[in-house]
Order: structure tokens, then C-alpha cells, then sequence
């Protein structure tokens, strides 16, 4: 059979058509594709956002509190059931000092805390201790213990009642002074504070009665320091005890706020308590 090349002149082939119901399932298939790439790429552009970070929320400690004050104030700022905390600082290994028997008093160091939803209440009173441990530990603070016969543990139990009994923190150098004359001389220390932290109370008025309770804190009767501390002091506290003011004080009261009145006379000291006296009886009345 004789090959024929093609005729330039032939008639062009035509293109195919789509019927309506092809350019439909073109236009769905379009659509569909366009639904996929965008949700392929969006996981893609999200993700290259920066990740959000939680803001940590701050848990205040102030100077003086007590272990139970803090223990509650842990389980709130957690939201965790009452008396977590407390269990956790008995079952927890706390780098507390061995003077310390395992009771973290006086070593809640008091400072402002970031805390996290991944807070735990064994975390956080571990950081309040190891804080605390930095904070007594450092060189002047066993320097000037020495200074005062004391040893560190016994100037954070003084620091304690320095921290619940000055009325503002320009009395506790003197407050401080009144501790250690006391000591030097072996006169009971005669603090309500200590008497009232036996009682877990915290008040100005102290009776007869309360002085005869029989507790290892009760310093009316008991010569010495409490055996542990009675809160937890921060650092013009600590600093009192071991740079105490220059004085031959024995006694104060703090009459009026912002009056405490220091003297070494018995006699005007008995003149400054009846004076507070008869300003809380007025108060009451």
C-alpha cells in the first residue's frame, strides 16, 4: 500500500467539548483540591506562630508568718484541698538544717514566689527552704551568730521573735538588743509572742493565767530561747539579731502604734505597761 502524507489542506481536528454535567465535576474537583491545600497549609501557618507561654502568677509570703499561714496560703494559690501542703512538708525531704528536727518553721523564707499550673506544694516549700538556707547561710550571718555566742538556728529563733514582736522595722535592732541583755543576764525572755504562738493566737493581751501555761514556749517561765522558731523572719530581721543597737535595755512595750518605749528601769517599765493598759481599756470601752 503506497504511504500518503497527510493533506496540509485537511480539515483541522476539533477539540473535544465538556458537556454540562463534565464541566460540573470540574468545577467540584477544582473546589475540592482548593479545600484540601488550604487545609494542608493551615496547621502549616499556625504553627509558625510562637507558642503561648504561661504568665506566672506571684504567691506573697510576708515576714512573720507561721508555718500554718504559709502551708494555707500554698494549697490556695495552687488550688489544691486544705492540708495538702502541710502533708507535703512532713513527707518531703527538706533540705532543712539539722538543728531543725524536720520542722521547716522559721525556714519558710518570706518572698514573693512565681507559681505555675505545674507548681507542686513539695516544689514550691522545697524553693522556700533551699531560699532560706541561702539566705542564713551566707557568711556574715554565721559570723555574727558566733559574735553573739549563738549558733545560726538559734539566731533565726531569736530573729523570729524580733520579727513578731518589733512594732516597725526600726525598732527591731533595739527589740534585738533587749533579747540578747536578757540572755546575757539568764532573765527569762517574757515574750508574749512566743506564748501566743502556743496557743496559735495572735494578740497583744496576755493574762495571768496565760503566763502559767505549761509549754516549752511559754518564756515566762522557761529561761532560753523557744526551742524552735516561732515564724518565719526575713532578712532586717536576721539582721537585728546579729547587729542588735546599742543599749542597756531590758524591757520594752509598745504603748501606742508607732510608741514603743525601751528602758532598763523596772520601775518606768511598770509606769509604760499601765499606760498601754488603760489605752486598751479604752479602746474596748
Amino acid at each position: 500500500m503506497t504511504y500518503r502524507p497527510p493533506s496540509p489542506y485537511a480539515p483541522p481536528r476539533r477539540r473535544p467539548r465538556l458537556t454540562r454535567r463534565g464541566r460540573l465535576a470540574l468545577l467540584l474537583g477544582a473546589l475540592v483540591a482548593a479545600a484540601v491545600a488550604v487545609a494542608v497549609t493551615l496547621p502549616l501557618l499556625l504553627t509558625r506562630d510562637e507558642p503561648v507561654v504561661e504568665q506566672p502568677r506571684a504567691l506573697l509570703v510576708p515576714e512573720g508568718w507561721r508555718a500554718g499561714q504559709v502551708y494555707t496560703a500554698v494549697d490556695r494559690a495552687l488550688g489544691v484541698p486544705e492540708g495538702t501542703a502541710r502533708k507535703a512538708a512532713a513527707a518531703s525531704a527538706l533540705p532543712l538544717p539539722a538543728a531543725a528536727g524536720g520542722n521547716p518553721e522559721g525556714y519558710l523564707f518570706p518572698a514573693t514566689y512565681p507559681v505555675l499550673d505545674a507548681t507542686t506544694p513539695a516544689g514550691l516549700l522545697r524553693f522556700m527552704v533551699d531560699t532560706a538556707g541561702k539566705r542564713f547561710g551566707a557568711a556574715r550571718i554565721a559570723e555574727g551568730a558566733r559574735a553573739h555566742g549563738m549558733s545560726v538556728y538559734e539566731t533565726v529563733i531569736a530573729a523570729s521573735i524580733v520579727q513578731a514582736e518589733a512594732d516597725n522595722p526600726e525598732d527591731m535592732a533595739k527589740v534585738a538588743r533587749v533579747v540578747h541583755n536578757r540572755l546575757a543576764r539568764g532573765m527569762a525572755l517574757q515574750m508574749d509572742s512566743t506564748l501566743n504562738y502556743a496557743l496559735g493566737r495572735s494578740t497583744v493581751d496576755t493574762t495571768l493565767e496565760d503566763t502559767r501555761l505549761r509549754s516549752p514556749y511559754n518564756t515566762y517561765e522557761r529561761k532560753g530561747l523557744p526551742p524552735t522558731p516561732i515564724g518565719n523572719p526575713g532578712d532586717q530581721a536576721m539582721d537585728a539579731v546579729i547587729r542588735p543597737a546599742d543599749g542597756d535595755w531590758l524591757y520594752f512595750v509598745t504603748v501606742t502604734p508607732g510608741d514603743t518605749r525601751f528602758t532598763a528601769d523596772y520601775a518606768a517599765h511598770q509606769a509604760n505597761v499601765a499606760e498601754f493598759n488603760a489605752n486598751r481599756g479604752a479602746e474596748k470601752g
